[in-house]
């Protein structure tokens, strides 16, 4: 079980430098609305600020999200802890949505909004960031395992005893 946790821990570290170096590389080499080719007809890179979520819903609400945040990392924390969720995937799928929840957090306490800058151009939606790629894979893939995978920690011991 250890691997298992150095494993989500690397992980999570993983998408946060991912996600804040991917921002660094555009707050430095692009400027503020400024767009640029990333894969003709497809996505281009768009520098700019959000201070809401998506689609700049709940514009301004920074401790908002800044509380909500640590409230969704501590539930997480004692879900784990008390072996709510043990299965691999469950426990990867926590680690994508914490790595990105921390990398957005990061830029909302550190200065006030976050960085997007990925657009697609095939489709109207909002510019994100590598963050945001992982709280939405990641909580996917979380609500397919608690659909499909989890199994009450108190049921599945009790099965093992029958």
């Amino acid at each position: 079980m250890f691997l298992i946790y150095l494993s989500l821990a690397l992980f999570f570290c993983a998408i946060v430098a991912l996600d804040q170096l991917s921002k660094l590389y555009i707050v430095e080499r692009l400027a503020f609305g400024a767009q640029q080719k990333l894969i003709p007809g497809l996505v281009h890179l768009t520098h700019v600020r959000n201070d809401g979520m998506s689609f700049s819903l709940l514009s301004g609400a920074r401790w908002f999200f800044v509380v909500v945040t640590l409230a969704v990392f501590v539930i997480a924390i004692l879900a784990v802890k008390k072996k709510l969720i043990t299965q691999p995937l469950g426990l990867f799928s926590l680690a994508a949505v914490l790595g990105g929840a921390m990398g957005n957090l990061i830029d909302r306490v550190r200065l006030g909004y976050v960085v997007d800058m990925i657009e697609v151009e095939f489709m109207d939606f909002a510019v994100f960031n590598v963050a945001d790629i992982f709280v939405v894979c990641g909580g996917i893939l979380l609500m397919i395992f608690g659909v499909f995978f989890w199994r009450d920690p108190k049921e599945a011991g009790h099965e093992n005893h029958q």
